[in-house]
């Protein structure tokens, strides 16, 4: 039975109830007067449930889906709107225990060599990020108990925060590891995490036995129930997604916003981010193995429609796609996107792009300051921003604020203040010139005139070296 507020995942994520919903998107993919009455609920921008949003996602009638992509422009910009924040993964270790037969991180992969940084190898790292200009980092670590102990993750994450270069310091250590206990968890609330951030790969038990035939990963429960585990242990914000391609995409789809619906359910605050990775080439893995992979078209659909479920929820796009593919969902819902990323341990104090640690292909192999520049010729504002965690704006905190559309007051201010400190300290001329005119631009965006003053004293105090790291 299907029961959102279950702490089981077998009826938080029931397969029946997945395949009920399934049934009645198809039933009504053309259903003109339905889809309209899902479209007008969807237009006060509150959310819907799996089972409207799994209908839009089936509609096959062209008219209602440019309206689709209309409204999830529109919620975009209403929840976000022009701000893209930067941030970039930190490959601490490949050592991994599991047999997913999707990832090179494998333990029957002879082919990739095993790599795990000491504390200072991690220390050049965050250099080489701060020189580039980062202030948010996500940590990966394949799961191996000897040698990625939660000890270790611990340490790393302390190294991380100690490093004061110039003037960088990263200011947000998102974590992306296995599965884990509350009490481990714990550990992380207390040692200053970001988000949590766990990928469910596949909703489709099925699947998920075949695609994890050994290692821990391949308890699917365990795996699934994970978020509950780590809001026990304290943790406010975790970030959910999917593998698209390794199952249905349509089922996928239902399954992760029934995750976000029984977080909402058992805790009151659903997913602060919601990642939409598509499988790639890597090392080790034949793509020709997955039949489910999606096309362009679907995959800015699914960005869409997941952008108009759940509207309050942070969207990432990885350097998997391609600058063609990001661009093209950057206005549908995406909100963060990774920059200047590499995805090898060790990866950014090699000069050439190594390739032999890699866990994916990176489609996008621009640096950050191309990124950058990018965005802003696009209009966006790119935001290092970490300020909500720093001042306790997380969980039902920050989505208090965020269902509200105030989050923008701050959002804003703080985009604008730590791009300035980008343009400064790391900017090229032709990035910084670029910058600073669309800084002035965005300052008609600033409706408190006592905001605005304060953003522009502090903007002024960045630029002559008088200031850093103010935040609202």
């Amino acid at each position: 039975m299907y029961q959102p507020d279950s702490s089981l995942a077998e009826a938080f994520l029931n397969e029946e109830e997945i395949l009920e919903t399934l049934r009645y998107a198809d039933e009504n993919k053309d259903n003109a007067p339905l889809i309209e009455e899902i479209l007008a609920k969807a237009r006060e921008e509150k959310g819907l449930t799996h089972r409207e949003a799994s209908v839009l996602l089936s509609c096959t009638l062209p008219d209602k889906n440019q309206e689709i992509f209309a409204l999830a422009k529109k919620i975009k910009q209403d929840f976000y709107g022009n701000r893209i924040v930067l941030f970039a993964p930190l490959y601490l270790s490949n050592y991994c225990i599991n047999g997913c037969t999707y990832c090179p991180y494998h333990s029957k992969n002879r082919s990739i060599p095993r790599r795990k940084l000491t504390q200072e190898e991690i220390r050049a790292e965050v250099i080489a990020l701060q020189d580039m200009g980062h202030k948010r980092l996500a940590i990966e670590a394949g799961e191996d108990p000897v040698h990625n102990p939660i000890e270790y993750i611990l340490e790393s994450i302390q190294t991380i925060y100690d490093v004061k270069h110039r003037n960088g310091a990263i200011r947000r250590v998102n974590v992306n590891i296995a599965a884990t206990t509350v009490e481990n968890y714990r550990r992380l609330h207390e040692a200053g995490i970001g988000t949590y951030i766990l990928f469910q790969e596949t909703y489709h038990p099925a699947s998920y036995a075949r695609l994890h035939p050994t290692g821990p990963k391949s308890d699917y429960a365990y795996h699934t129930e994970a978020m509950d585990r780590a809001m026990e242990g304290g943790i406010d914000d975790v970030g959910l997604g999917v593998l698209f391609g390794l199952e249905k995409y349509r089922y996928e789809f239902a399954g992760l916003l029934m995750h976000a619906e029984h977080l909402e359910a058992a805790f009151g605050v659903g997913p602060h981010t919601i990642s939409v990775p598509r499988v790639c080439p890597a090392d080790d893995i034949d793509l020709a193995a997955f039949s489910d992979a999606i096309d362009d078209e679907t995959f800015a659909k699914l960005v869409a429609c997941i952008r108009i479920a759940v509207p309050y929820t942070g969207m990432i796009v990885s350097t998997r796609e391609s600058r063609a593919s990001r661009e093209r969902v950057l206005e549908l819902g995406i909100s963060q996107i990774s920059g200047g990323s590499r995805t090898s341990v060790g990866g950014y104090t090699e000069e050439e792009r190594p390739e032999d640690t890699a866990q994916f292909e990176v489609s996008d192999t621009r640096g950050l300051d191309e990124v950058i520049r990018w965005l802003m010729e696009k209009d966006y504002v790119p935001s290092f921003c970490t300020a909500c965690y720093r001042e306790g704006r997380t969980g039902d905190r920050f989505m208090a604020l965020c269902k509200a559309k105030q989050i923008q007051n701050c959002c804003l201010p703080n985009a604008l203040l730590t791009l300035q400190e980008y343009l400064s300290d790391y900017a090229t001329e032709e990035t910084k010139q670029i910058g600073e005119a669309l800084i002035k631009r965005n300052f008609s965006d600033i409706s408190n005139p006592r905001v605005l003053e304060r953003v522009q004293e502090e903007l002024a105090q960045i630029r002559d070296g008088s200031g850093r790291d103010f935040r609202f």
